[in-house]
C-alpha cells in the first residue's frame, strides 16, 4: 500500500487487550457534561428495528436471550451495536462482564469510544460507574491470546509462550519438512506456503483433511499420509519451542471451551456477549460462542448473510443461516433494512441481484435516498477500452465536483486492474491500490523482534536461528549447536555465555548473551530493555544491509512504537496479531498531490464507501471467477461479492462489461481473443433496474447517395466480368 493508504487501514497506536480508559472518567473529559439528554431523547436517534435491537432484554433481571441482527449494508449497523452496549452499561451491566469481539482492533478501538460517549449521553453519571471500563474489547485472535495466557498453568501452557506470525510459522513448517526427509521426495512435494496454507484451512474449518486437498489442493492429494506426518511434526515443535502460531489462538481457545468446567468459568465471567460481523467467523469461532452460552443466554451476532465472502480464510456463511436453530427457542430476530448509504436506484438492482441467491434471510434494503440516475451497465470492446472508459468518467465526474478520493475503481482480482493502472499512470491521474507488504515482512524489524522473542522464549527456535545468525561469524552450524544445548538445559540453566562459539566471536558474543539475558523476561525493565536490543541492532545494521539509514529509522520507529505498549509481551502479541501495513524503505512513491483515486479488490473495499463505484469486468470467468466455480456454495459466494461490490456506492454505479479479451502466451502484437458473457448474476429479467449503453457510442453511418449506388453496381458488374 502506498503511503496516502496507510491512514485508511488499521491503527496500531490502541491496545487490544489494555483494559480501556474508564467510561464515565473519559466521557466527562471529552466534553460531556451533567446534564446529559434523557434515554427517550437518546432512542429516539434510532430507527424503530435499530431500537429493538438496542433494548432487547437491557434492563431484564435475567439476562435475555440471544439475539440475531440481520444488519444490511449501510444499515447503522456499527452504531446500533454501540448502542447496545451503552444501553446495557447504563442498565446495570457491570463492564468487565460484557465481551465485545470485532474483526479488527481498529473497529473495537472505535465502537469503545462509541460506547464511552453514549454512556455520559444516557444519564447523569453514577458514582457506582465511576471506575468502570469496558475491558475484553478485541478481536477474536486477540481476546484469545490473553484468555489463553490467563489460564496456560491450566491447560499446559507456558505463559511466556510466544506467537509465531504466518512467515514465522512457515520457516518452523519448513523446518520440520526437512527434519522428516519430505523435502527430498523424488517428486514435487508442496513447498512451506502451500503445507501451512492447508494446515491452517484444515484448522479453520474443522473439515476432514482429505475434503481439504480434494477441494482446494486437488493436486496435493497423493501426498495426503506425508501431509498427516508432517503436521503432526510442526505441532510437536510448536509445543517443545512454547510457540502457538496464528490458527492456535482460536484452536486451542476452542479446546479449552471443550472443557465444560472451563467453558462454564468463562460463560459466568462474560454475562454479555456481542459479536461483530457474524457471517465472517469461522467453525471454530462459532463454536468458541456456543460452548460459552450453550443456551443462548447473553449471546448477541450481528451481521449480514448477503456479505459473507471470506470463505477463503475459512469463515462459513452457515454460521450466521443456522444461528437462530442452534437454541431451543431459536433465536430472536430483528432486522436493520433501512439503508442511509445508497441511492434507491442502486439498492434496487442491489436487492434484484441477492434475491436470486439460494439461500438467505429475506432482506430487502430501502432507503429515502431518491434519485432517477440507474446504475449503468456499460459495454466496452476490451480491456484496453475500459480503461479508457474509466479514465474518462473519472475525469468527468471531477470535473462535476466530485474528488478523485470519492470514486472507487473495484475489482474481483488484483491483476483485473493491470491496464488500468497503466492508462491511469499515462494520464498523470494519482491514485492509491490497497494491498502491500506488511511492516512485519521488512527484514529488518524481523531481526529485532527475533531478539527479543529469544530471550523472551528461549525454546523459541524459529526466533533464535534468526537472532543468533545477526553476529558476524556466527553461521547456521554455530545457531544449531547452539539451540540445541539450550533446549537440553534445565530452564534458567542455560549459560548464554559458556556456549560453543568460535574464538573470533568470543568478545561479542558476551555482549550478546548479557543483551539477551538483560532482556528476557522479569529482567531489565521495560521498555528499557527492548531500547537496548535496539540500539544493539543499529550496531549491526550497517554491516548487515545497504540502505542502513532508511533501515535504523524503521528500528528508531519501532522502539516507539513498543514503548506505548505495557510490557514486552503484549508488545509482541499486538504487533504479530496486528502489524502496521507499510515500512518506510517499502512504501510507495509519495503522492505530492491534494487527491488520488482508490482501486480496490471487493475484499478489502468491504466496510467502505464512497460517491461513485465503478466495477471492473463484470464477466462470466471475472465475477465469478473461474476459479471459484466449482461448487453451489462457492457460486453463492461469488454472487455475494458482486452484492457487496454494488452497495459500496452511494450516488453512481458503473459495471463494466468488456466484450473480449485477449488471450495470454501468444506473440506480441497478436490478436487472438475470446468473447465474454455479462455475468451469470445479472440475467435479463433484472436488466429493468440498469441503464445499458455502449462506449464509445455507435457512429451513425452515412445514407448512400444515388452516384455511391451507380458506382456500387458497377463494380459487381465488373465482379462478375472477370469470369466471362
Amino acid at each position: 500500500m502506498t503511503a496516502a493508504g496507510k491512514a485508511a487501514d488499521k491503527s496500531l497506536q490502541s491496545d487490544d487487550f489494555a483494559p480501556g480508559a474508564p467510561l464515565v472518567a473519559e466521557a466527562r473529559t471529552s466534553g460531556a457534561t451533567d446534564s446529559a439528554c434523557p434515554p427517550a431523547a437518546w432512542l429516539e436517534r434510532l430507527n424503530d428495528a435499530q431500537r429493538d435491537a438496542v433494548l432487547f432484554g437491557a434492563g431484564d433481571e435475567a439476562v435475555a436471550g440471544p439475539l440475531l441482527v440481520i444488519a444490511g449494508a449501510g444499515s447503522g449497523k456499527t452504531n446500533t451495536l454501540a448502542h447496545r452496549v451503552a444501553h446495557l452499561v447504563a442498565s446495570g451491566a457491570d463492564p468487565a462482564s460484557i465481551l465485545l469481539l470485532t474483526f479488527s482492533r481498529r473497529a473495537a478501538d472505535e465502537m469503545g469510544r462509541r460506547v464511552v460517549r453514549l454512556v455520559a449521553q444516557l444519564a447523569k453519571p453514577q458514582k457506582a460507574l465511576a471506575g468502570a471500563a469496558l475491558e475484553w474489547s478485541g478481536t477474536f485472535h486477540g481476546v484469545g491470546a490473553r484468555l489463553l495466557r490467563e489460564f496456560a498453568p491450566s491447560i499446559g501452557l507456558d505463559p511466556t509462550f510466544t506467537i509465531h506470525d504466518r512467515e514465522d510459522s512457515g520457516d518452523l513448517m519448513n523446518l520440520a519438512r526437512h527434519e522428516l526427509g519430505l523435502s527430498a521426495k523424488s517428486k514435487r512435494f508442496p513447498m512451506k506456503g502451500t503445507c501451512l496454507a492447508i494446515y491452517s484451512a484444515k484448522v479453520n474449518t474443522q473439515a476432514p483433511l482429505d475434503d481439504v486437498l480434494k477441494s482446494t489442493f486437488p493436486w496435493c492429494t497423493e501426498w495426503q499420509d506425508d501431509l498427516k506426518r508432517l503436521f503432526r511434526g510442526y505441532v510437536e515443535a510448536k509445543q517443545a519451542q512454547q510457540v502457538l502460531d496464528y490458527d492456535d489462538l482460536l484452536l486451542y481457545w476452542a479446546q479449552m471451551m471443550a472443557e465444560p468446567a472451563l467453558a462454564a468459568e468463562l460463560g459466568a465471567r462474560f454475562r454479555h456477549v456481542l459479536v461483530d460481523e457474524y457471517q465472517d467467523t469461522n467453525r471454530l469461532q462459532a463454536a468458541i460462542l456456543l460452548a460459552m452460552k450453550p443456551d443462548g443466554r447473553g449471546l448477541t451476532v450481528v451481521g449480514d448473510d448477503a456479505q459473507s465472502i471470506y470463505a477463503f480464510r475459512g469463515a462459513t456463511v452457515r454460521n450466521i443461516l443456522d444461528f437462530p436453530a442452534q437454541f431451543d427457542p431459536p433465536a430472536h430476530r430483528i432486522t436493520l433494512a433501512r439503508n442511509y448509504r445508497s441511492t434507491r436506484t442502486i439498492l434496487e438492482a442491489a436487492n434484484g441481484v441477492i434475491a436470486l441467491a439460494a439461500e438467505r434471510f429475506t432482506k430487502d434494503l430501502w432507503t429515502e435516498r431518491a434519485s432517477d440516475r440507474k446504475p449503468r451497465l456499460v459495454a466496452v470492446k476490451d480491456d484496453a477500452g475500459q480503461a479508457d472508459y474509466v479514465v474518462g468518467e473519472v475525469l468527468a465526474r471531477r470535473e462535476d465536483g466530485v474528488k478523485l478520493k470519492q470514486q472507487a475503481v473495484l475489482f474481483r482480482a488484483a491483476h483485473h486492474s493491470a491496464r488500468l493502472e497503466i492508462e491511469l499512470t499515462r494520464r498523470n491521474i494519482p491514485f492509491v491500490k490497497f494491498g502491500g507488504l506488511k511492516f512485519l515482512e521488512a527484514a529488518h524489524v524481523k531481526d529485532v523482534l527475533a531478539v527479543a522473542r529469544w530471550a523472551q522464549n528461549p525454546r523459541d527456535r524459529v526466533s533464535g536461528f534468526r537472532a543468533l545468525q545477526l553476529l558476524a561469524g556466527v553461521g547456521p552450524k554455530t545457531a544449531g549447536r547452539v539451540l540445541d544445548n539450550v533446549a537440553a538445559a534445565p530452564p534458567g540453566c542455560a549459560l548464554l555465555t559458556e556456549q560453543p562459539v568460535p574464538d573470533a566471536v568470543r568478545s561479542d558474543w558476551a555482549a550478546f548473551a548479557a543483551l539477551v539475558e538483560a532482556a528476557g523476561p522479569n529482567a531489565s525493565p521495560w521498555p528499557a530493555c527492548f531500547e537496548l536490543t535496539c540500539r544493539w541492532y543499529e550496531g549491526q545494521i550497517e554491516r548487515l544491509y545497504d540502505d542502513a539509514a532508511v533501515r535504523s529509522g524503521d528500528v528508531e520507529q519501532l522502539a516507539r512504537i513498543a514503548a506505548t505498549y505495557p510490557s514486552l509481551e503484549r508488545f509482541l502479541t499486538e504487533l504479530t496479531l496486528d502489524p502496521p501495513n507499510a515500512t518506510s524503505d517499502e512504501a510507495g512513491v509519495p503522492l505530492l498531490d491534494e487527491d488520488y483515486l482508490i482501486l480496490s479488490t471487493i475484499h478489502s473495499a468491504k466496510g467502505q464507501e464512497w460517491s461513485s463505484v465503478t466495477l471492473l469486468n463484470v464477466v462470466d470467468g471475472c465475477l465469478p471467477s473461474d476459479l471459484a466455480t466449482g461448487s453451489s456454495a462457492e457460486i453463492e459466494e461469488e454472487r455475494r461479492l458482486l452484492y457487496v461490490a454494488m452497495t459500496r456506492a452511494k450516488d453512481r454505479l458503473d459495471l463494466v462489461v468488456p466484450q473480449r479479451f485477449h488471450v495470454s502466451q501468444q506473440p506480441g502484437g497478436g490478436d487472438r481473443h475470446v468473447y465474454a458473457n455479462r455475468t451469470r448474476f445479472i440475467p435479463n429479467r433484472l436488466l429493468p433496474h440498469f441503464e445499458q449503453l455502449s462506449w464509445p457510442p455507435p457512429t451513425v453511418a452515412p445514407r448512400p447517395t444515388e452516384e455511391s449506388r451507380r458506382i456500387a453496381l458497377d463494380l459487381a458488374a465488373k465482379m462478375r466480368a472477370m469470369w466471362d
